[in-house]
């Protein structure tokens, strides 16, 4: 799970601007001059996990969406939480500290409409409330606390383009901090064709169970393989039940997984060997399964100095990525898969579309606002 913010924003924005576009094709038609009709109009997707603070600034393009800028601090909101079920007073600050960071960079580029959104940490914490109320008060943001099911579609809606289109079944899964969203994709003709991948879902969960809160409770410093098949059991009986509804998925024609999170790009850029994490180079790569599997006993095999000193994991991340891992491996043994496409992408890409899309600043001769 890389560690975001030793890249520049500027960078980052470079990276995404290569990839984007690929988010989701927009309507017949949307051809039109989408740039000179939005004039430049830019939008904000705010994501505040459990472990990140994350956002994204974009303006539409002819074919989903141009990034501008880009933002991501390790802020540790749930830190804790699994023991005491508060937001801690010093996670809390970090988190502040951030948001404040994103508001500067909305003002900034002149964002006209933004969507910012908390995820698992703020939904179960008691605290959750009193905490969104002081973001409105300090830093004067409004943020929505998601549902699970809200959080689950949108994880669809900013990855779906990568699902392989000859694929009738795909399962796409979102390891958080604090919960692991997982959805079964239909990947038939009639419904593949439709702009809104949502109506493609057959079946979603989210499992109570993320990197840092798996982490807190094993260890994640000096995980034994013993330590590691307890966390995967654990995150294999919480996904018993979809498992049991979903398990038609995985003998679907050209079936696979398509993972969205700091795990799977992590665990990609460990397999290339890169020196340095490149978004480029990762979203939309695909993995066999022995790559997988040799990534993840690679990972298994390092120090937590070893894994901190990589540049594509870091100090911040070093104890959450085998969480992280066994999850992914719960997921793989209850999916079988010879393939695993990996995204860069998630909740703030479905949140920029979902915001196009309500503008319809891809309808012909429509201009927004």
């Amino acid at each position: 799970m890389r560690d975001e913010t030793a890249v520049s924003a500027p960078a980052r924005a470079a990276e995404y601007a290569e990839t984007a576009r690929a988010t989701a094709p927009p309507p017949r038609g949307a051809e039109d001059d989408v740039s000179r009709r939005s004039e430049r109009r830019a939008y904000a997707a705010l994501d505040l996990g459990t472990n990140n603070c994350r956002l994204l600034i974009a303006e539409p393009a002819p074919y989903g969406f141009r990034v501008i800028d880009a933002f991501s601090r390790i802020v540790r909101l749930g830190e804790g939480l699994g023991s005491n079920d508060r937001l801690s007073e010093d996670a809390i600050d970090r988190t502040v500290d951030a948001l404040a960071v994103c508001l500067g960079k909305m003002r900034a580029r002149g964002v006209v409409r933004a969507k910012s959104i908390a995820t698992a940490a703020c939904r179960l914490a008691v605290n959750g409330p009193a905490f969104v109320d002081r973001v409105h008060r300090e830093v004067g943001l409004d943020l929505e606390v998601v549902d699970r099911r809200t959080e689950a579609y949108l994880a669809v809606t900013g990855c779906a383009a990568l699902a392989d289109r000859h694929a009738e079944s795909v399962v796409i899964f979102d390891i958080g901090g604090g919960s692991t969203e997982i959805v079964w994709l239909d990947g038939s003709a009639a419904l593949a064709r439709s702009a809104d991948p949502t109506l493609r879902i057959r079946a979603w969960d989210s499992l109570p169970v993320g990197v840092v809160t798996l982490a807190e409770r094993y260890g994640g410093a000096d995980v034994t393989r013993p330590v590691f098949e307890g966390m995967v059991e654990e995150v294999a009986d919480r996904l018993t039940k979809f498992a049991l509804i979903a398990g038609a998925a995985a003998h679907a024609p050209n079936f696979h997984l398509l993972g969205t999170s700091g795990t799977v790009t992590t665990l990609a850029a460990t397999h290339l060997r890169l020196p340095r994490y490149d978004r480029r180079r990762i979203d939309g790569l695909w993995m066999r399964d022995r790559e997988v599997t040799d990534a993840i006993d690679g990972l298994l095999a390092t120090r937590l100095s070893d894994r901190a000193q990589n540049p594509c994991i870091g100090r911040d991340r070093a104890d959450l990525v085998l969480a992280g891992c066994a999850i992914l491996e719960a997921i793989r043994r209850a999916f079988p898969s010879e393939r695993l496409r990996i995204a860069d992408r998630g909740l703030r890409e479905g949140l920029l579309m979902n915001m196009m899309r309500e503008d319809g600043v891809w309808r012909r001769g429509v201009r927004p606002g």
